[in-house]
Parts: C-alpha cells; sequence; structure tokens
C-alpha cells in the first residue's frame, strides 16, 4: 500500500465515482511508484461491489487513456494475473478536485479568517482567538473539579447496599461515566435508593452484586420509574395550581358581583 500514490489519486478527478473507486482500489495495491499492482479483476469486483462488465470497461479505459500500463504477468490457481502499474505523471496531470485560490474580489460580508482584536461587547473583551483554534490550549479539569466527581460517584455508591458492594473502582468508573452522558446526580442516587428497597427482602443468591449492577445498566429500569414518578408529581401539582386558580378566579368575581350589589 502506497500513501503516496492514494492521495495523488485522491486528489485528482477521473469522471465518475465507479473509475474514481476502482482507481483508488488499485493505488492501494501499489508500491510509492505506482508498480507491484497484482489483481484479477474479480478481485476488484468483490471489494469495490461493482458490475462486472463495469470493471472490465473501466480497465480497458484506463489502458487507453495511460493511466494503467500492464508490466508483465503472474500465476495464480486460475492461470495468470495480469501485473499493472499507474502511471503517476498521468495522474498528475489529471484536473485536481481541490478549488483554486483564486481572487475573487471583496464580497458584500466578508469572512475573517480570525477574530476582531480590539472589540469588546459590554465592556468585556473577547477571546484572543475562538475555540475551535489550533493552537487554542484546552485547559484539562482541575483537581477540585475530579474531587467533586469522585465525591458525587462516592456518594451514589454509598446508597448501594453494603452487603452487595463489590468491584468499588469499577463501580465508580460506570457512575462517572454515566453522569458525563448526562445523567442527572440525584436520579441515579434514587434509582439506586429505589433499588435498594425494592430487594431489601432479597436472599443473597437473589441479588445483584454491585459491579453486575452498574456494568449491566440495570439502574436505567429504576432511573425510568423516577423521571416517570417525578412527571407524575409535575402533573398533579400543575393541575392544583390550576385549581387554586380557578378558585381564586372564582372567589374575585364573587367579591365583584357582592361590590356591585351593594
Amino acid at each position: 500500500m502506497s500513501w503516496r500514490v492514494a492521495n495523488t489519486c485522491a486528489e485528482r478527478k477521473f469522471g465518475s465515482a465507479t473509475r474514481k473507486q476502482i482507481v483508488m482500489f488499485l493505488a492501494d495495491k501499489a508500491s510509492d511508484d505506482g508498480s507491484g499492482i497484482w489483481c484479477s479483476k474479480g478481485t476488484i469486483q468483490r471489494h469495490t461491489e461493482l458490475g462486472e462488465s463495469s470493471v472490465k470497461r473501466t480497465i480497458r479505459d484506463f489502458l487507453k487513456e495511460g493511466i494503467l500500463v500492464e508490466t508483465g504477468a503472474r500465476g495464480c490457481k486460475n492461470g495468470f494475473t495480469v501485473v499493472y502499474r499507474i502511471d503517476l505523471a498521468r495522474i498528475e496531470a489529471l484536473e485536481r478536485t481541490a478549488e483554486p485560490d483564486t481572487e475573487t474580489g471583496v464580497s458584500v460580508a466578508p469572512v475573517q479568517t480570525g477574530p476582531r482584536t480590539g472589540v469588546t461587547l459590554a465592556g468585556v473583551p473577547g477571546p484572543p482567538r475562538p475555540p475551535n483554534h489550533p493552537k487554542t490550549i484546552h485547559k484539562p479539569p482541575t483537581r477540585e473539579r475530579v474531587a467533586e466527581e469522585d465525591a458525587e460517584a462516592a456518594r451514589i455508591l454509598a446508597a448501594y447496599p453494603s452487603d452487595r458492594l463489590r468491584g468499588k473502582s469499577d463501580c465508580l468508573s460506570r457512575i462517572r461515566a454515566a453522569l458525563d452522558e448526562g445523567v442527572e446526580a440525584e436520579d441515579l442516587l434514587q434509582a439506586v435508593q429505589a433499588y435498594a428497597v425494592a430487594s431489601a427482602g432479597f436472599t443473597r443468591s437473589k441479588v445483584c452484586f454491585s459491579d453486575n449492577w452498574f456494568k449491566s445498566g440495570r439502574w436505567s429500569g429504576h432511573l425510568d420509574l423516577v423521571v416517570t414518578e417525578r412527571k407524575s408529581a409535575d402533573e398533579r401539582e400543575a393541575q392544583m395550581l390550576d385549581r387554586l386558580a380557578g378558585w381564586v378566579k372564582h372567589d374575585t368575581q364573587c367579591a365583584s358581583t357582592s361590590r356591585s350589589i351593594r
């Protein structure tokens, strides 16, 4: 495999997706000078998943155009296989896929290559460069932040029944992974507490140890229950507030009617 030949072919136009796919497969088999391509048309067909006629026609066209050159043959179980060479000079003469760097004049809203300097917003200066700038250095998490995350994971693990704790470090890492994926710490804590209550009367042979419980993600089922209960509580609270607003409105209307009668 030659990265030089593959990159040279990838940066040129060959006229169709079929031609490009076949030449890229051949480039993957070539040496740095483009030679040593030893693969049958059947092999090309199987790997590119193109039709047999498309592969044969494209190889014939490449030979006519000088992109491919036959340099010999090698024996195989079916007789012999032609050895090809990619003519790099012909490839480099093809049109490039990249757009040329030409001046097109001033646009209405020219794109800036970097942030403007000396500009402030609400008295606060902007950053020296955007976050995705290659020279931007992202600071690693501080020791205080890591300590807080470890303490949070330890608090959640402490809610697991103590007689079923096993593999503390593995459990803590899986808890931190769940928190990093967006699971709320309080929700995960309630899921652990719900499992502890639900399995309080289980015998030791029917319980799940903490490492397997967090590894298999069994907390997700209890988490769904916690989320469902929270939604139900929110709905009940909303209904209660609606009724309360209705009572207040009714009392206000009664008071207005009473004053108008007087």
